[in-house]
């Protein structure tokens, strides 16, 4: 999440504090979440779409949920630089 405040107020506080297993993690001073959005879009672009050639819509989407698929089983944090 961004550093906004709108986390901060008292009732979220309260909510985070009933829901132990939410853990917070912040983007750095200055960036945004979507940051991190366009970052995937990239990797997606960059290792499936770039080095394919579908032959037709159905085939692409095929081919992104695939990767998607394969992205998710295998999920590590973005480290941001």
């Amino acid at each position: 999440m961004d550093n906004y405040s709108t986390h901060k107020t008292p009732a979220i506080k309260a909510w985070l504090a009933k829901h132990p297993n939410f853990e917070l993690h912040f983007t750095p001073t200055g960036s945004s979440w979507i940051n991190q959005v366009e970052r995937w879009f990239g990797c997606l672009a960059h290792q499936m779409i770039r080095r394919g050639a579908p032959k037709n819509i159905q085939a692409l989407e095929a081919d992104i949920r695939t990767w998607v698929k394969a992205w998710n089983e295998d999920l590590k944090p973005f480290i941001w630089t």
